[in-house]
């Protein structure tokens, strides 16, 4: 992991640390500890936050293991080399090359991790209407939730904490990446989600392992979630599950096959990337 490039602002309260697994446990904690907090105040106040009651909530959550985390590196910073979270490195893919790449590799994920929840029971009902209240309300409310704040906090969690810190700490990436996304699978906190959750995991661990570039794996967050918000106020998607209910059973086979192959050739693109060191 890159040493000497300097992130700015917000990042750099996080460079001199980086978690072993126990860390790990203890961050999955705070998260666990903000999400109790979230959900009480929204108990309490929510009808007077009124339709940004999920936005602030969800924000609140994260603030337990921001504050750990920082405090954390304060302590260190005498003490540990900082290993920087963002130090985006592209040769000789190229910085436009690689970003293309990621967009269309995420698209293609997105319809196999579609293909792979037909696999589990249909979703509770309670769970359906409260995920669709993330997508079908207000929609600015719900583009910044799904589209601003989960790129955003998720991403410096699972991939800017969880994989750098392991792979600071001497994990082989075979493990690293699969225990990060298995983090961004457990944070979701139900199947429905946390399956399609680890395959782009996975595929998105890769990605910041071969060029460190955590702002490139929120805009694959960011474009992951906007075509699911996007898709669920199409018409005859709105109360859809599957893109399966609404395509031709052999377009759709079509469809998932195509994306797999993309994102086995896409992500093969990645490895031509010089790792940092």
């Amino acid at each position: 992991m890159n040493k000497r490039r300097g992130n700015y602002g917000f990042l750099r309260s996080f460079r001199c640390y980086y978690p072993s697994w126990g860390g790990l446990l203890v961050l999955l904690l705070c998260l666990l500890l903000g999400a109790l907090v979230a959900a009480a105040l929204q108990y309490a106040v929510g009808s007077w936050l009124g339709e940004y009651a999920t936005l602030v909530t969800y924000v609140l959550m994260f603030i337990p293991p921001l504050l750990f985390a920082a405090s954390r590196s304060g302590r260190n910073e005498l003490l540990l080399e900082p290993r920087e979270i963002d130090h985006p490195s592209f040769r000789p893919l190229g910085a436009v090359m690689a970003v293309m790449i990621a967009v269309v590799v995420t698209v293609a994920a997105g319809f196999v991790a579609d293909a792979l929840t037909l696999l589990l029971p249909p979703m509770p009902a309670w769970l359906e209407n409260a995920l669709k209240q993330m997508t079908q309300g207000n929609f600015l409310v719900n583009f910044l939730s799904v589209c601003v704040a989960a790129p955003f906090f998720e991403e410096w969690l699972c991939r800017g904490m969880v994989l750098r810190g392991l792979l600071c700490n001497k994990v082989k990436p075979v493990v690293a990446i699969p225990a990060s996304a298995l983090f961004f699978a457990l944070i979701h906190f139900n199947p429905w989600q946390a399956i399609p959750a680890f395959l782009i995991g996975c595929i998105m661990g890769w990605v910041y392992y071969r060029t460190g570039s955590l702002k490139l794996t929120m805009l694959m967050h960011f474009v992951n979630n906007g075509l699911a918000l996007v898709a669920s106020r199409m018409p005859g998607m709105d109360s859809a599950t599957s893109w399966a209910e609404v395509m031709p059973t052999g377009l759709y086979i079509a469809v998932v096959s195509l994306s797999t192959v993309t994102v086995l050739v896409g992500s093969r693109a990645f490895a031509r990337i010089e790792l940092q060191e």
